[in-house]
């Protein structure tokens, strides 16, 4: 397994793992598999996404195969700018159990530390046991809990808030 920063070249990958990622776990992301197969042109949207210079999508590969990805989203503003957040994590099904997860995210985290970051934010659906052992073994805290935050279908999930501080 590799990992690295993906470029343009990748968008066509990351938008089939995307696709995987709202199948196998509608509940973890903002957006719907219905609303994202509505998308017009994905694959270049992706790519415009991969030359935003304040956002940083790694990916991690096993046989030249884009099997992870995780996206560490920078702030602008200037008062927060030495924050950021990660954003929609993801390891294929068949990949998981490999450490593929905290890899990608020790990878982020070694950036944001390059990049002078101090704080790195996440939220996660409070039922996702897995990510949020991950997260906490990487040594994120939960500050705050958003109950219902997200509806779909008529059922809601809440979402647990966590930071790392890195200085």
């Amino acid at each position: 397994m590799h990992i690295r920063k993906l470029s343009v070249a990748d968008a066509e990958a990351y938008w089939a793992l995307r696709l995987e990622s709202l199948k196998q776990s509608p509940e973890s992301f903002l957006m719907t598999i219905e609303e994202e197969l509505k998308l017009e042109n994905p694959i270049q949207k992706y790519a415009e996404t991969m030359q935003i210079i304040n956002r940083f999508t790694y990916g991690a590969f096993v046989n030249d195969e884009l099997v992870g990805v995780v996206t560490l989203q920078l702030e602008t503003p200037s008062k927060i700018r030495h924050k950021a957040n990660i954003l929609a994590m993801f390891v294929s099904q068949k990949h998981r159990g490999l450490k593929i997860g905290k890899s990608l995210m020790l990878h982020l985290i070694d950036n944001a530390i390059l990049l002078k970051l101090e704080q790195l934010h996440l939220t996660v659906v409070s039922n996702n046991i897995v990510a949020k052992n991950l997260y906490t073994t990487l040594g994120f805290t939960r500050y705050g809990l958003e109950e219902k935050a997200l509806k779909l279908n008529g059922k809601y999930w809440d979402e647990e808030h966590m930071v790392l501080f890195l200085k």
